[in-house]
């Protein structure tokens, strides 16, 4: 038996509870990962609060992320003992994630635990940070050097892009709607500071020209703007949509100052992008920062906690020790 965050609907509608669940129950997968830890997203709080139709079947184990150790294999790369992460594929959504002490899943879905990081840390990290090293590498893939404008930065994609962007050269401009957290983010290297609320009200279609490029995780009407202030020859990232789907844009920006708009999904990025994001991470990401954007909870605290983190009551990173 092992516990899990399990996601149930029935005629009242979607619920989430901590559930205790036989081998037997988990689905099918090449490989069984005994889960040590995992963690707590943003994603994670709409699927076990009802809140959004993250979970596409049921009843759903959430939990995008894990990490643990390989208690059985059929995968010809991966054997019993050998400590692995997973973050993305469908996990949570389509099939059972993270937020559980088992797991089984594709081997092909699995990343080696790199030797940087703790399987603590590697959660700390979880899909927040790969996304963050992603955008990174798609703003290094457009060239991009000079000032760089994170919006969303108190969240655990903007606060580590914020880290990663900064002990690489960069100088970050912040974007939060938590002005009383902005001592914490000039300390992972924030340059300056400003209110989102510079960026989430209807403005021009061409702004005067602020930033060489941007890690956008908040989407809708910000993002048209970032584009808009972005310039010439820049590139914005865009990860996010917690300010809505729509983009009420110009093509001004991207006919006048040649601006790249570049995505980046985390949940099917390629195994060998997704490596060497990793790689990058355990180069360009300071152990010491994930210390000062993490809490720990256990999976006991889950579906309480994950109300505060759609409430915007949490900054960085939720890791969850899945042994209590």
């Amino acid at each position: 038996m092992f516990k899990a965050a399990l996601i149930e609907r029935s005629d009242e509608g979607v619920r989430a509870r901590l559930a205790e669940l036989d081998e037997g129950d988990l689905p099918e997968g090449s490989v069984g990962v005994d889960v040590s830890f995992s963690s707590l997203n943003y994603k994670d709080a709409l699927a076990v609060t009802g809140s959004a139709p993250i979970a596409r079947a049921f009843p759903m184990v959430a939990g995008v992320d894990l990490a643990g150790v390989v208690s059985v294999s059929d995968h010809p790369d991966h054997g019993a003992g050998e400590a692995v992460i997973a973050t993305g594929y469908g996990l949570g959504e389509r099939h059972w994630g993270g937020l559980a002490q088992r797991a089984r899943v594709d081997g092909d879905w699995l990343v080696p635990l790199p030797e940087a990081f703790s399987p603590r840390q590697a959660m700390a990290i979880g899909t927040a940070g790969l996304t963050a090293m992603l955008c990174v590498l798609a703003l290094e893939d457009g060239g991009v050097a000079g000032e760089i404008l994170v919006t969303g930065a108190n969240g655990g994609v903007g606060g580590l892009a914020v880290a990663i962007l900064a002990k690489l050269g960069h100088r970050v401009i912040a974007s939060t709607g938590r002005p009383q957290l902005a001592d914490g983010l000039r300390a992972l290297g924030a340059g300056e500071i400003i209110d989102r609320a510079e960026l989430s009200e209807p403005g021009k279609p061409l702004g005067k020209a602020r930033w060489a490029g941007a890690v956008d995780t908040v989407g809708g009407q910000t993002l048209a703007n970032v584009c808009a202030s972005t310039r010439y020859g820049g590139t914005v990232v865009a990860c996010g949509n917690v300010g809505g789907m729509d983009v009420p844009a110009s093509v001004a920006p991207f006919i006048l100052r040649a601006l790249t708009l570049a995505g980046v999904d985390s949940v099917q990025t390629p195994h060998r992008r997704r490596m060497e994001a990793w790689r990058r991470l355990g180069a360009d990401l300071d152990r010491s920062v994930l210390d000062s954007l993490t809490t720990e909870i256990g999976l006991t605290e889950v579906l309480d906690k994950a109300g505060d983190l759609l409430d915007g009551q949490v900054r960085g990173r939720i890791v969850v020790d899945t042994s209590r």
